[in-house]
């Protein structure tokens, strides 16, 4: 026998979601990207050496960002800007910087 769990179109919503944040969260670069991010929008020139990665490896998971809704560019002359477009990613962090040691 096969159990069901049913919820509402509301919580489906909301729970797929929670889960892009969390897949976006997961990966140590992206992590380290959206925390960078924290400060307002950054240049992917600035972001680059903060990272101490490849300015191809910072490109791929700026993307990924991207495509899950976390973040939002835009291109200034030869200059690509992103900045962290989803409130919950912000909060999320900001409990888990808040932690008690």
């Amino acid at each position: 026998m096969t159990n069901f769990i049913y919820v509402d179109k509301r919580q489906y919503i909301d729970m797929r979601e929670s889960l892009k944040i969390f897949k976006a969260l997961c990966d140590e670069t992206r992590l380290k990207i959206i925390e960078f991010l924290l400060n307002g929008e950054k240049c992917v020139c600035e972001i680059v050496p903060f990272i101490k990665r490849t300015q191809s490896t910072v490109s791929i998971q700026l993307a990924k960002l991207e495509n899950l809704g976390i973040v939002k560019s835009r291109k200034e002359g030869r200059n690509v800007y992103y900045n962290i477009t989803n409130s919950k990613v912000k909060k999320i962090l900001k409990i888990i910087d808040d932690k008690p040691n």
